[in-house]
């Protein structure tokens, strides 16, 4: 389609500061539809004077999400939650607050949608996070059969939370913890890969009514990811296998924490490799060429190598 007025809920994450600016970059009039306007107002620069408009909307309030689709020719949704807060479960989120919006943007006459899931959705998956977005994937569908789903597998850039989360724990312990050994698989995808993903699904019909899987062009072990962001820090740290059992009882007490560093059903997820299925559709056939981590992540975790980002320091082997 040709570009109109789009409504991105949660546009202000980390995935949408990239999915806003190339939707501007092609025209589009985007609301930012986030519980705190305020927050989304770096976007504004992205755009022309009132292209981007940030408004207030929160999910679990169905008057709120009506107003932000008022007019809209299109829609986005990105939220998601890591963990749970409050009222901030993962079925009031990541289940009832995405139904809800699909349902709401189908009422307006909308079919040109895109939501955001995740690999790993599952409706008899262990982990609540799982269940949740396979069953936000199905009310989304059952509203609007047209609508495009992405699952990307981990997301890295400059505002992380894998690789930044990790970097910064090695500034302060000479111990990282392998969950499980380290041995659940993951094929890392680059956060501007997955705007270009988002954009082409909502503009191109040929994407209507299908699911893509979204995931860089090599996968890692935990383990191998943790060296590969030692190496990049030039930094050597101890990696100490954690088994599942004794995840699980650490996490118990460390999910009751404002930001917890672990929970159980992060735990629950670590059970299972995070990859591209076999015969899925990819990337590839949106016509993208995945970045890898090596290339990336080096323009921006340089700031936790000792002495900054200005040490000349030569990175040790991966394996070191």
């Amino acid at each position: 389609m040709t570009a109109g007025t789009v409504t991105v809920f949660g546009g202000s994450g980390f995935v949408g500061r990239y999915i806003v600016p190339r939707l501007a970059e092609d025209g589009w009039v985007i609301r930012v539809a986030v519980r705190n306007p305020d927050k989304a107002a770096f976007l504004k620069p992205a755009g022309d004077v009132g292209q981007i408009v940030p408004v207030a909307c929160n999910l679990r309030d169905q008057a709120s999400v009506e107003r932000a689709l008022e007019g809209a020719d299109a829609a986005i949704n990105l939220v998601g939650i890591l963990f749970e807060t409050g009222r901030q479960t993962f079925a009031a989120v990541q289940y009832e607050g995405a139904k809800r919006a699909a349902e709401a943007a189908a009422a307006a006459g909308i079919t040109d949608y895109l939501h955001m899931s995740a690999l790993g959705a599952d409706a008899n998956g262990e982990a609540e996070y799982a269940r949740s977005k396979a069953a936000a994937e199905e009310a989304v569908l059952a509203a609007i059969p047209t609508a495009s789903i992405l699952r990307p597998s981990i997301v890295f850039g400059p505002e992380d939370d894998f690789f930044n989360r990790f970097a910064a724990m090695a500034r302060l312990s000479p111990v990282l913890p392998l969950v499980g050994g380290g041995h659940t698989r993951f094929q890392p995808v680059y956060v501007a890969d997955v705007a270009e993903a988002a954009v082409k699904c909502l503009t191109d019909s040929d994407c209507d009514g299908k699911t893509y899987e979204l995931g860089g062009p090599k996968v890692y072990s935990f383990k191998q990811l943790l060296q590969l962001m030692l190496q990049t820090i030039n930094r050597r740290r101890l990696l100490v296998p954690l088994p599942f059992t004794l995840a699980d009882f650490q996490a118990f007490f460390l999910e009751k924490l404002p930001q917890p560093m672990l929970t159980r059903d992060q735990v629950a997820m670590l059970r299972n490799d995070n990859i591209v299925s076999a015969g899925a559709l990819t990337l590839a056939d949106l016509g993208i060429e995945p970045h890898s981590v090596e290339v990336i992540i080096p323009t921006y975790l340089d700031r936790y190598r000792p002495g900054g980002r200005f040490n000349s320091q030569r990175p040790f082997p991966a394996g070191g």
